[in-house]
């Protein structure tokens, strides 16, 4: 039950979050933005580093395979990609088609066991409710 709390929660902030950035983008610039964004997350990670545990840094290096310390590159890239859809799309639609491409994204890195997930067996159902979403999304957009 907390794991889906979390979710929610985190759903949630990604969305304000997308709507804050499109808005600050819109008195500064995209990188601005952005550079903000990630600055301000490195400050409230180091202070939650400093108020919860202290593991040292070093333990990056330990990180196996090598590519997957590439987070930081995605979470720029991500950051950039939320604000351009939500300016082009608006918030709603933004997000309904950033979440289905987590979820056809997420299914497949577990259908073929990729990044060191364990590998699952394919659904027709999880197809199907992918589908399903496509079609809401389609549904939603309709003008």
């Amino acid at each position: 039950m907390i794991g889906i709390i979390i979710a929610l929660v985190a759903g949630a902030l990604m969305s304000v979050q997308g709507v804050f950035n499109t808005e600050v983008t819109k008195d500064t610039s995209i990188w601005v933005s952005n550079s903000w964004v990630q600055f301000s997350a490195l400050i409230i990670c180091i202070g939650a580093w400093f108020f919860t545990g202290r593991e040292s840094f070093a333990g990056l290096m330990q990180v196996s395979p090598k590519y997957m310390l590439f987070g930081g590159v995605f979470g720029a890239v991500i950051t950039y990609t939320v604000i351009k859809s939500m300016a082009s799309l608006g918030p709603a639609k933004a997000v309904m088609i950033i979440v289905i491409s987590q979820l056809i994204v997420a299914y497949l890195i577990e259908l073929f066991g990729v990044f060191g997930v364990d590998k699952v067996e394919f659904e027709w159902k999880k197809l199907f409710g992918m589908i399903l979403a496509i079609v809401g999304v389609v549904l939603f957009k309709w003008e």
